[in-house]
């Protein structure tokens, strides 16, 4: 992730937790960039990032003012985020239920996706994520037991993307993500308290190192009402 897009996140966090009020003018890019320690053309980058989003209006030779998107939820997810969910909801309650803990070996189609052999195992875990006692999203990942090793429970009911990233020292590199709408399966009507014709989200997602390794394949099912994803689309000149 770049620094631009470090700070962008920072400041909508800073706005969808109301450090910043609707109407509020954001401190001066000068206060700003020494903040973050980076140059003022780093923050403009940030800067335009949120206001592209609706987040924030700039008024020539005054300053830059928040306002409320017709766009922005502060349950949207975006879709680049690598955080996992303690990080993108910090003042939730984050909670997880650990339907299935095992260590398998990968039938054929997950070797192609994971770049493995037969013989290479795979932490195979389910779990739903509870944000605030409801039922927000079904995980059904597989880690390459190699990359992501000595994994536990202790670090599955906390965040395994934290654990990934400090603990092991990874670093993520990027994902391939396939988003489609889907109507809900067994699991779905049994843990994300959903009707037979209620809407579901799904993200199937290949998750690489910066090295090019995949990591992870897995998927995520939600209600349509709970989480969305959004991307900010930035044209380069």
């Amino acid at each position: 992730m770049n620094k631009y897009e470090e700070i962008a996140n920072e400041l909508r966090r800073r706005i969808t937790e109301s450090e910043y009020a609707e109407g509020e003018m954001l401190p001066d890019q000068i206060a700003l960039a020494k903040e973050f320690n980076v140059s003022r053309m780093t923050l403009k980058k940030a800067i335009d990032i949120i206001a592209m989003e609706g987040l924030v209006f700039r008024k020539r030779g005054v300053g830059t003012f928040v306002i409320k998107s017709a766009l922005w939820n502060s349950g949207d997810s975006k879709i680049d985020d690598y955080t996992g969910l303690s990080k993108q909801f910090p003042n939730k309650k984050v909670e997880s239920k650990i339907l299935l803990f095992d260590i398998v070996f990968p039938p054929k189609e997950l070797q192609a996706l994971l770049m493995i052999e037969e013989n290479d195992p795979v932490y195979h875990i389910k779990r739903l994520r509870i944000i605030d006692h409801k039922p927000y999203l079904l995980e059904d990942t597989y880690f390459v037991a190699s990359l992501v090793k000595q994994l536990t429970e202790e670090t599955i009911f906390a965040s395994i993307y934290e654990y990934i990233q400090q603990t092991l020292g990874l670093k993520i590199g990027g994902a391939y993500r396939k988003i489609h709408a889907d109507l809900p399966n067994e699991l779905d009507l049994l843990e994300l308290d959903c009707s037979e014709n209620t809407p579901i989200l799904e993200v199937e997602q290949v998750v690489y190192l910066t090295n090019g390794t995949p990591f992870e394949y897995s998927t995520s099912r939600s209600r349509y009402d709970t989480r969305s994803y959004t991307i900010t689309d930035i044209i380069k000149q």
